[in-house]
């Protein structure tokens, strides 16, 4: 078991899930490459960063690809996939908040707050850092020591949980431990029962 003063978790890909299933067969129906499109930085960027809004990102990706009717009704249809919440990870996690702080970091847009509403997470960590709000995005340095300052601990003594690898790199390069989330059996070194 780790010994840790805090604990930073990502939101999408660990807490928060999204139907990938969905998001392929919109763009097979469309045929149009909406998630390259979506995600190319010059597109996603701007919009992480608050730089420009979800409606604006969502607007920039329709101009992409080509602005005709079919690149409308595709975002649209994007825009509306759903998401849930990872309850094994949910409840993992609130187990972990009564011992230490746990803190969201999360490259999100300016609709963040609108989305933990949703899924009931309002108040379910002690801090939310969203790269929209602080001008940082994972995986620059700058917003885990960002977060854990928000958490109160120094960060060699926080955890850091995300799904994707140069974010868990860059958390280390920090001093973090970095754990690479591809399952809830990578969770069990935090000593939470859930």
């Amino acid at each position: 078991m780790l010994s840790f003063d805090a604990v930073l978790c990502d939101l999408d890909g660990v807490l928060r899930l999204f139907d990938h299933d969905g998001q392929r067969e919109l763009e097979q129906r469309y045929g149009l490459p909406v998630l390259a499109t979506a995600f190319a930085p010059e597109q996603i960027r701007p919009a992480i960063l608050g730089q420009a809004t979800a409606e604006q990102w969502l607007a920039s990706i329709t101009a992409a690809l080509g602005g005709h009717p079919d690149a409308v009704q595709a975002v649209n249809a994007f825009a509306a996939v759903d998401f849930w919440v990872d309850e094994q990870v949910r409840d993992l996690l609130a187990e972990v908040r009564t011992r230490v702080p746990l803190v969201l970091v999360t490259n999100a847009m300016d609709d963040l707050d609108a989305h933990l509403t949703r899924m009931g997470l309002t108040d379910f960590a002690d801090t939310v850092i969203s790269s929209a709000a602080v001008g940082i995005a994972k995986p620059d340095p700058r917003i885990y020591e960002l977060a854990a300052e928000a958490a109160g601990a120094a960060p060699n003594r926080c955890v850091f949980i995300d799904d994707r690898p140069e974010n868990v790199a860059a958390a280390r390069s920090v001093g973090m431990t970095g754990i690479h989330y591809r399952g809830i059996e990578d969770l069990a070194v935090l000593g939470a029962k859930a």
